[in-house]
């Protein structure tokens, strides 16, 4: 049985993914979300709180993860970082493991996962697509969100492969920058040009 081609989505912090990721889900494009995936994990009733709160205690609750709390515990700190990413990695994998059985028939799936390349999760895709826009608009998105503040999105940029690699390592890159007709449009050629269909 052909399996579907599996495009990975990622895309640096601001750059907006997530508006690209509902953009091929309103194509009708499946869409295995990772972060969403922690979400169920680590939300109320979530099968890894026990796990989490065996290592971190006191950092989840009935409304599972506090993940202020758990963030504090880890920032900063690699061994805990590590031993975090050892409970939450194998269950997401899991969850990403049955989303492709289930959408077997499906000729094209997107893995949306923001740290596709940090994590080597290129490895187990077909082909890369990266959002990118320039950075004045990441920044303004960024510090327009509630909470965040210019040493946060400097400590979180840091952490991330820099938009210019990401790019450079892409197979297919579509730019946020511009209005989001274009960026619609963008999404639907490439979708269109995977399927093997004539341009929209």
């Amino acid at each position: 049985m052909s399996k579907p081609f599996i495009l990975g989505l990622t895309g640096s912090i601001g750059m907006g993914k997530s508006a690209v990721a509902a953009m091929f889900a309103g194509l009708g494009v499946p869409v295995f979300d990772a972060d969403k995936a922690v979400h169920e994990l680590q939300g109320p009733g979530g099968p890894l709180l026990p796990a989490i709160e065996a290592a971190f205690p006191g950092t989840t609750g009935p409304d599972g993860v506090d993940r202020q709390k758990l963030g504090a515990a880890v920032f900063g700190d690699a061994p805990a970082l590590a031993r975090l990413e050892a409970i939450v990695h194998p269950a997401v994998a899991a969850m990403r493991r049955q989303f492709l059985h289930d959408m077997a028939h499906e000729p094209l799936v997107v893995f949306d996962i923001p740290l596709l390349f940090e994590k080597g999760s290129n490895a187990g895709v077909d082909a890369v697509l990266v959002v990118s826009a320039g950075p004045e608009a990441q920044r303004a998105r960024v510090l327009a969100r509630p909470g965040m503040t210019e040493e946060k999105f400097e400590r979180i940029l840091g952490l991330q492969v820099p938009d210019a690699e990401k790019r450079a390592r892409a197979d297919f890159v579509i730019d946020t920058g511009v209005s989001l007709a274009e960026t619609r449009h963008a999404v639907q050629a490439l979708v269109h040009a995977l399927l093997g269909k004539p341009a929209p």
